[in-house]
């Protein structure tokens, strides 16, 4: 896969090629502005100049948000590169491209706050939604280390085959990462905000944790008489 960069009367050809994971995420690590390598990935692309220069890379795998996790959508999880023109646009479209002859319906990447998207409007993707800014990912079913991109706004981005199925509500995705919880979870020394369950029973936990947590108290608790 190659993509033309025409700078000043000149062209640069930058080759999209496969990457390891090791090397990706190696070059991540050094490059990306405010994240490390991502855990896993379905595969890795790298962008090299005609001299063999490695001036980007693109990990796409599962999504994040389960919601998304659909077995047909694809996550750009990292992009990175050294701000040669156009490296951007050229991954991004070389990602669709890879995961589209995978058999992937949709793929789907984020972007900060203050962030234009151009590179991933240049290729054909479309914005899909705004996400407000969230205090934090940790929750008691799975702790996580504060990281940089929290309390930023992001946006999601699109772009998806013909015959793609649409994409979840809101409700399963955002309004459980930034709507105002009407309830506290009922679980001992929790308290954390909790959203109504998809089917719009009122939720009395904020997680499976809590949930035993409260059930092992009731267990030991010796009724009075």
């Amino acid at each position: 896969m190659c993509h033309l960069v025409k700078i000043g009367a000149a062209q640069m050809t930058i080759t999209v090629v496969p990457m390891a994971f090791r090397d990706a995420c190696e070059y991540v690590d050094r490059v990306h502005r405010h994240h490390t390598a991502p855990q896993g990935h379905k595969f890795s692309l790298g962008a090299r100049t005609a001299d063999g220069r490695l001036v980007g890379v693109a990990i796409a795998g599962r999504p994040v948000a389960r919601a998304f996790d659909d077995g047909l959508t694809v996550e750009v999880t990292r992009l990175a590169t050294d701000s040669s023109p156009n490296a951007c646009s050229a991954l991004y479209g070389a990602v669709w491209r890879t995961a589209k002859a995978m058999g992937y319906r949709r793929a789907i990447t984020y972007t900060q706050d203050g962030e234009s998207g151009a590179s991933l409007r240049a290729v054909g993707w479309r914005r899909a939604a705004d996400r407000p800014a969230r205090a934090g990912w940790d929750a008691p079913s799975r702790p996580r280390r504060r990281l940089r991109t929290e309390r930023v706004a992001r946006t999601l981005w699109e772009i998806t085959a013909k015959d793609a199925p649409p994409l979840p509500p809101a409700s399963d995705e955002t309004r459980d990462e930034t709507r105002r919880a009407r309830r506290r979870c009922s679980a001992p020394a929790c308290r954390r905000p909790i959203t109504p369950t998809a089917t719009g029973r009122p939720a009395r936990y904020c997680s499976h944790a809590c949930r035993q947590r409260a059930y092992r108290q009731r267990l030991t608790t010796t009724p009075t008489s």
